[in-house]
């Protein structure tokens, strides 16, 4: 969007946040970016460029607005709905692959050349892999200062700077403060601000408006699994295995953000966990378009009114989800609870968790395929599915990832035993991220389409669903919201 500068003027001028994280506005006269939302007076349109990322306006030597704080605005919604490489390369990014493997890791990943890579995110992005992996950690550094009392020199290591000096040096370039003056500036907004807990990070999770929370907080509460996740004191809570430790987040739907409490055995997981929680909430959606192309169908309009910017409840971790998938065919919310608890209990790792119920973490693909299938009580025909799963998960022949191919993951799942369309399709929606997947057969979607006047075959919903693309996973949720399922209904 940022190649029509008509339209982004348009944005600027009306201070449409919608469009923050679509596109960054600089200003030539001050050196200045900011979101498009920015509550200051606008400037002379001949004074504005428009950059595609943060990372662009950074390299081209403006520093962020103090006042709109635009390196904190919700990610473009373009990554999740694309399925390219270049779409790829940035979710990878933004779950930290290149502050842990290097750019040479990123490629290796989508079986490219570095120079490939660069090349590609320069053109679509106006920064290349290291210049974007930098503004996040700027991001990362700045999240620290200003929320916890850690020392700088732990601040840099954790943020995924190399050197204390590159670490100030990038913190005076991209805010034009100094980190001491971004922690005084911090203790001045918030003069009352509790005292900070050791290893606990407080923050905001931005979104685009509207954020329906009743079918996100509630399918996630309602389908828990014992000692991984709970709903506690009006948020979700769960485990994390991370790159580096484990964490225990707890989630909660505030009035304009989702507040987000993180507790980590190691900083320098925080990037990663951030970027996980934002996809378990579905957070870079853009709720304005889905719901106006939903609309567009008669027989949806009224339930898209009724509740708007309902969102794709997803995952952490796309293995688990796999797994839980499994173990959900043909059996209750309740039933699939028990089964996944099992497995949490007799192979998950234990955590400690002095504030609530949680116990472990849940086990990977490593600790399951190995295990006695005689110990699952499952129908043998289910257990046969788990076992294949699990093992083509630990060996690398599945891979679920925010890098891997949609198309070709949903191939090797139909090719595995007991996989069906179902199946697949519950695992592209919440694991992989597709916004367009979909669920004609279920019977949750059938019965609420003949409800509302929708074909009720599977067939023919196909058919009729094929106006509603690319959102067909947001149509699942609005006709999955006309049942009264406890996934439908926020917590008490």
């Amino acid at each position: 969007m940022h190649t029509d500068t008509e339209r982004c003027v348009r944005a600027v001028q009306s201070k449409e946040a919608r469009f923050d994280g679509v596109f960054f506005t600089a200003v030539r006269t001050t050196r200045i970016y900011c979101r498009p939302s920015c509550p200051a007076v606008p400037p002379k349109p001949e004074n504005m460029e428009f950059h595609p990322s943060a990372a662009s306006c950074q390299r081209a030597g403006y520093r962020a607005c103090k006042r709109c704080r635009p390196d904190t605005s919700p990610g473009s919604p373009e990554w999740n709905v694309r399925a390219d490489a270049v779409a790829r390369a940035v979710r990878l990014i933004q779950d930290g692959v290149v502050d842990r493997e290097g750019v040479p890791g990123l490629a290796r990943r989508l079986g490219w050349s570095t120079r490939q890579i660069e090349r590609q995110l320069l053109a679509e992005l106006g920064a290349g892999p290291l210049a974007l992996a930098r503004a996040q950690r700027a991001q990362t550094a700045r999240l620290l200062i200003e929320t916890t009392p850690m020392p700088f020199g732990e601040i840099a290591f954790a943020a995924g700077f190399s050197s204390i000096r590159t670490f100030n040096d990038t913190v005076r370039e991209v805010f034009a403060l100094t980190p001491g003056e971004l922690r005084s500036r911090a203790a001045r907004r918030s003069p009352a601000r509790p005292a900070a807990t050791p290893g606990v990070i407080s923050l905001r999770l931005p979104f685009r408006t509207p954020l329906e929370p009743s079918n996100l907080f509630g399918h996630l509460a309602a389908t828990a699994v014992p000692g991984v996740e709970e709903w506690r004191d009006g948020a979700y809570r769960r485990t994390l295995s991370l790159p580096y430790g484990h964490g225990i987040v707890a989630l909660a739907p505030r009035d304009g953000h989702i507040a987000c409490r993180l507790s980590l055995t190691d900083p320098r997981d925080l990037t990663h966990a951030i970027s996980r929680c934002r996809r378990l909430l579905d957070l870079d959606a853009d709720p304005v378009a889905v719901d106006e192309r939903l609309r567009a169908d008669p027989l949806l309009a009224p339930i898209v009114d009724r509740a708007p910017g309902r969102r794709v409840p997803g995952t952490v971790d796309p293995a688990e989800f796999a797994v839980r998938a499994v173990l959900g065919q043909q059996v209750s919310t309740a039933a699939a609870r028990t089964h996944a608890a099992r497995l949490v209990t007799a192979h998950g790792v234990p955590v400690d968790d002095p504030e609530g119920g949680l116990t472990h973490l849940f086990p990977g693909p490593d600790a399951l395929a190995a295990l006695d299938p005689e110990t699952l009580a499952l129908p043998r025909s289910r257990r046969t599915t788990l076992l294949t799963l699990v093992r083509a998960l630990a060996d690398g022949s599945l891979p679920l990832g925010p890098a891997d191919d949609r198309e070709e993951a949903r191939a090797r799942l139909l090719a595995l035993p007991g996989f069906g369309p179902w199946t697949t399709e519950i695992i592209a929606m919440r694991a992989l991220g597709d916004p367009d997947a979909f669920l004609p057969g279920d019977l949750g979607v059938r019965r609420a389409a003949e409800g509302l006047g929708l074909p009720g075959t599977p067939a023919a919903l196909t058919a009729r669903a094929a106006d509603w693309r690319p959102w067909r996973a947001y149509a699942v949720q609005y006709l999955w919201a006309t049942d009264d399922h406890p996934i439908n209904l926020l917590p008490a």
